[in-house]
């Protein structure tokens, strides 16, 4: 019997994270959706279905974001379901006590961390990338339409047999092969200052960078364009993939591979290093989030106070966010390590949900 009921607890519960996290899914697909139509109005020949195919490739890595809060969601939804209809109140007339009917959740929340973490996150990454290339064939020569903007943009130190380059670029897509908003110093063999070169997008080749709509600035002499300027690079795509991708766009898989190669290269690493946390941490924080929401939802509704306790929840939710993205940003800066950083908030939700249900239940 008790068997039973906490199947039965636990498909409830998947049940009511499945619908909030599509109906999560759907409305970012849709806003995506309309964004994209809006800026894909003046390219010629570009149907709905491509551009809704963008979208949908797009939302996964959004969604996945927003995953806890989905189980957080969820979690409250199906309690307060379960005792509105006195379901609830039956399981502890038949000797259940609140630990076995929350229990089956936590399990199935950790189950769902561990796939998310396995599967989902290597395939949003995937589709993110299939996105920007999508993106690139549908408008064509605009890159600032297509590339991925990075704030200030990343800057690249190489090496060549002409001599040393700085390279910054202002976005990029495919994690890093290709790049726009391009801007070269070149220095000769001494280190002498020899010309600047302003490109509208670069593409990785073998041995060189393909520079597109070059305007090179020498010393002493008139600015030339060219349509196509090769330059001459050391760089392998792995280097540059290290360099121009961020972790939110590596699979869990390959983050290992990206922290060992920054750390040889003598390039920081923590953001590489809390993205790889945060994917270990994100079943034990699923789970936590069951908790933090069977702690103000259990209540009966006889008693009343039902609002005032979700509410706390959802604040509590939200706290939980503001603390995960301060802690992204201390770990990034190298004020925090990136395992203190990631587990931190699994921590502080488990231990706030687990105390207020224990006091709840047992005090």
């Amino acid at each position: 019997m008790t068997g039973t009921l906490a199947r039965y607890f636990a498909l409830r519960f998947v049940g009511a994270v499945v619908v909030v996290f599509v109906g999560v899914f759907v409305l970012v697909a849709l806003v995506d959706y309309v964004e994209t139509m809006r800026r894909a109005a003046d390219v010629p020949n570009v149907s709905a279905w491509v551009v809704a195919k963008v979208s949908f490739y797009r939302v996964p890595q959004v969604t996945e974001r927003i995953l806890p809060f989905s189980i957080l969601v969820g979690a409250m939804a199906c309690y307060l379901a379960l005792s509105r209809r006195l379901e609830l109140v039956v399981a502890r007339a038949a000797g259940m006590s609140a630990w076995q009917f929350v229990t089956p959740a936590v399990l199935a929340a950790f189950v769902i961390g561990i796939a998310a973490t396995t599967l989902y996150n290597p395939l949003s990454a995937a589709l993110r990338e299939r996105a920007k290339r999508m993106e690139g064939e549908m408008f064509g020569g605009d890159e600032s339409n297509t590339l991925q903007q990075t704030g200030t943009g990343f800057f690249v130190r190489q090496r060549s047999v002409d001599g040393q380059s700085i390279i910054n670029a202002t976005s990029s897509r495919e994690q890093g092969l290709w790049l726009g908003g391009v801007t070269v110093f070149t220095f000769d063999l001494a280190g002498k200052f020899r010309e600047r070169i302003a490109a509208k997008s670069a593409q990785l080749e073998e041995g060189h960078w393909r520079l597109s709509e070059a305007r090179v600035y020498g010393y002493a002499v008139p600015p030339r364009d060219f349509d196509s300027y090769l330059l001459s690079t050391n760089l392998t795509v792995e280097q540059i993939r290290e360099s121009f991708a961020t972790p939110e766009t590596v699979s869990f898989w390959q983050l290992p591979l990206y922290i060992d190669m920054a750390e040889r290269a003598g390039l920081a690493a923590a953001g590489y290093r809390f993205q790889y946390q945060t994917l270990l941490a994100q079943p034990f924080l699923l789970a936590a989030m069951v908790l933090l929401a069977s702690s103000v939802s259990l209540r009966f509704f006889r008693f009343g106070g039902v609002q005032r306790m979700v509410l706390s929840g959802v604040s509590a939710g939200f706290l939980l966010y503001v603390m995960s993205k301060v802690a992204e940003d201390l770990s990034k800066a190298e004020l925090m390590h990136p395992v203190a950083a990631g587990w931190l908030p699994v921590f502080a939700g488990g231990l706030t949900g687990f105390v207020a249900l224990l006091y709840q239940e047992d005090g």
